[in-house]
């Protein structure tokens, strides 16, 4: 009589079958969690804002808090030398602020820049905001912004500087800053005579611009005879951003502070001369 089939091989076979569906839905699992941390955005790290409350000081505040990118604010309190400090000289070796330190910079590596105009052009890549890609569009932000940063701010602090500033009143110098700040302003209301902005669409132009605007009182001008500087003023500063922004660090400067009046702000600021 032939012998009974065993049902061993069949129960072990069915053991090895199933292993191997087990694995593979680990496998699954596995793979599904992978492709969730893919796609899971990374948490971007705080960059340091070397910062003191300036008009070129709140030009990035104002990007920073615009682009919704965190920071964290790093005071460098210039009316005592902190802008010498070595730790800041590797940072800006120009000894001035604004500079940042992006720990997340290109190829997921720290970078640090120095001068307003660049960090507002890094940013606008970075983040894809107020700078344009298109190349004609961005060539006349650029044209804006290297007009405020080689222009506008320049002539502005030095009307600041004679107008209020100086341990003396020099005729000839108030009026030579204070006439071409009077130009300048002339030169933007004419260009915002058919645009609500200067490069078209809100940019890093007009942020780069309007800190410097604001402090038309200080620069001996009366905003009321530029009627389209004056409603691209107030259309700039009706932006929550850029109401954040301008009141980062107002802390650090006391309402009544005049450097004129501060010696060591005096000898910090100005006269200085090239050191080894």
């Amino acid at each position: 009589m032939p012998k009974a089939r065993s049902k061993a091989p069949a129960r072990a076979g069915a053991t090895s079958a199933a292993k191997p569906a087990k694995r593979s839905a680990k496998r699954g699992i596995a793979k599904s969690a992978a492709v969730r941390a893919a796609v899971r955005p990374k948490r971007q790290r705080p960059i340091e804002l070397y910062f003191w409350p300036t008009s070129n000081g709140l030009k990035i505040s104002i990007m920073l808090e615009e682009c919704g990118l965190p920071y964290e604010l790093k005071p460098v309190n210039i009316n005592r030398g902190e802008q010498f400090d070595p730790h800041f000289l590797a940072i800006s070796p120009n000894n001035r602020i604004p500079a940042i330190v992006d720990p997340d910079g290109p190829g997921g590596k720290p970078v640090s820049i120095f001068e307003s105009g660049a960090i507002l052009q890094y940013l606008g890549r970075k983040t894809g905001k107020f700078y344009p890609r298109n190349e004609r569009a961005r060539i006349e932000v650029d044209e804006w912004l290297f007009w405020q940063v080689g222009g506008l701010g320049p002539m502005a602090g030095q009307a600041h500087h004679f107008r209020g500033d100086a341990p003396e009143q020099i005729p000839y110098a108030i009026a030579r800053y204070t006439d071409e700040v009077n130009r300048l302003y002339g030169v933007m209301n004419k260009r915002l005579a058919e645009r609500d902005f200067l490069a078209g669409k809100y940019s890093i132009a007009d942020i780069a611009c309007w800190g410097w605007s604001r402090n038309w009182k200080r620069q001996g001008q009366n905003i009321d005879d530029f009627p389209n500087l004056k409603a691209w003023f107030e259309r700039v500063r009706a932006r929550p951003a850029v109401d954040r922004g301008a009141k980062v660090g107002a802390y650090l400067r006391e309402a009544t502070y005049q450097i004129g009046q501060d010696p060591v702000a005096m000898k910090v600021l100005f006269g200085q001369r090239a050191r080894g």
